[in-house]
């Protein structure tokens, strides 16, 4: 979960920069100086990796088993400025809190690396099964 996480965070912070630049400078000079240089090399590129930053959400949304709706809140905070990094901080504090209580056993079937889950119970010795895609 942990690279998954990083990954997030990388096209959050890829996101929300670009989308602050396209707003705040891009738009300004397009519709104001009649000049759309920024706003052609900005909006393309957050467009499409904006849709990069949906599939690592839905990712580490599953790894982290978010509900649908904290998805969609940080689905929806790529398309407001600043607001993707208020949405990244808030997933980073979740992921690290759920990991630190898989590493501690406090946390049910959380998948901290892969190929390894933490039942937290009594059994937690167990050595685990090797996760079907490893046999392959």
């Amino acid at each position: 979960m942990r690279n998954a996480l990083i990954r997030y965070r990388v096209m959050a912070y890829l996101v929300g920069t670009l989308l602050i630049v396209l707003t705040l400078v891009g738009l300004p000079l397009k519709y104001g100086y009649d000049n759309g240089t920024v706003v052609l090399w900005t909006a393309i590129p957050h467009g499409w990796l904006y849709m990069v930053l949906l599939i690592t959400a839905f990712d580490l949304g599953r790894r982290a088993k978010w509900s649908i709706w904290r998805l969609l809140a940080i689905a929806l905070a790529g398309t407001i400025p600043f607001l993707s990094f208020v949405a990244e901080r808030s997933a980073t504090k979740d992921v690290l809190a759920k990991l630190a209580a898989a590493e501690n056993g406090e946390a049910p079937d959380i998948v901290v690396n892969a190929g390894e889950r933490r039942s937290g119970g009594p059994d937690d010795t167990k050595p685990v099964a090797p996760a079907r895609s490893e046999l392959l």
